[in-house]
């Protein structure tokens, strides 16, 4: 049985990096996701002695977690993909099994063009962010 990201975003494990959204609405997205280290060990290689995430994989994270926040609040339709990304920072290493908040901002959603940016965080304490565009591929 599909959950509801699945419902939302056509992305499934292992590369589905979303667990919930909290809000959506055409000003902001609120989601979470929790990288669990037995389930997501294909990721756990690239910084084994800190556990760290990978930063791209964060920076994806907030693109689904915006994707599928825009499909839930129905402010846009059909399949987006990632075309760019700026002003992506990377400011603290987040690990497994904790919690991550994505607060995602719609700069700009209509049928053909997405563009949103985010702040990713850990313990309330800011560990990425980005600026992104999607378009429609579909």
């Amino acid at each position: 049985m599909k959950n509801e990201i699945e419902e939302l975003i056509p992305h499934r494990f292992p590369f589905l990096f979303v667990d919930k959204i909290i809000t959506a609405n055409e000003k902001e997205v609120v989601g979470l996701k929790s990288f669990n280290k037995s389930k997501n060990e294909m990721l756990t290689g690239s910084f084994p002695d800190f556990d760290f995430i990978p930063g791209m994989i964060l920076i994806e994270s907030m693109a689904q977690c915006g994707g599928a926040g825009v499909k839930k609040a129905g402010l846009a339709d059909g399949f987006f993909g990632l075309v760019s990304m700026e002003n992506v920072k990377f400011l603290s290493g987040a690990t497994y099994d904790e919690e991550i908040k994505y607060i995602i901002k719609n700069i700009r959603v209509s049928n053909r063009l997405i563009k949103q940016s985010g702040i990713a965080y850990v313990r309330n304490k800011p560990v990425a962010e980005a600026t992104w565009l999607c378009a429609r591929i579909d």
